[in-house]
């Protein structure tokens, strides 16, 4: 599936119908560089979940839980990660065969550790179709 956004508020609307459907051990990865909107969907991903809470980047956390919704949610933020060997610390795979949803994001830089089965999410821009324009792509594998 591939959805062009043209705001922020369509892109966190994104977020939150994927979630929507999503099931207990279930895996998304979030990919895109700096700045394309993966907070944004993110955001929108924890409020399809009936997360209240206010969801920011658990950068140099690495991993931020919350229970607050349907099922729990665990939002990942690989990108300050020196070694994958610091996900075992964390219990990675715990969190992903738990009984929550994990959100990935940046999860290009842990690719041999991420599971076989997973949902896709790629966002990239296009400054040339405008600022806000956003191409968002969803593949199951």
């Amino acid at each position: 599936m591939v959805v062009e956004t043209r705001s922020p508020e369509e892109t966190f609307r994104i977020g939150m119908e994927l979630a929507k459907n999503a099931k207990p051990g279930q895996v998304f990865t979030l990919t895109g560089d700096l700045g394309v909107g993966k907070t944004v969907f993110t955001q929108g991903f924890a409020q399809g979940l009936g997360i209240e809470e206010p969801v920011n980047s658990p950068t140099f956390t690495i991993v931020q839980v919350y229970e607050s919704g349907q099922i729990p949610f665990y939002h990942f933020d690989v990108y300050r990660i020196g070694d994958v060997e610091e996900m075992d610390e964390i219990g990675f795979d715990d969190y992903i065969m738990g009984e929550g949803v994990s959100l990935i994001e940046w999860a290009n830089l842990i690719e041999e550790i991420l599971p076989e089965h997973r949902t896709e999410i790629t966002i990239e821009k296009n400054l040339g179709q405008g600022f806000d324009y956003r191409r968002v792509t969803v593949e199951e594998k």
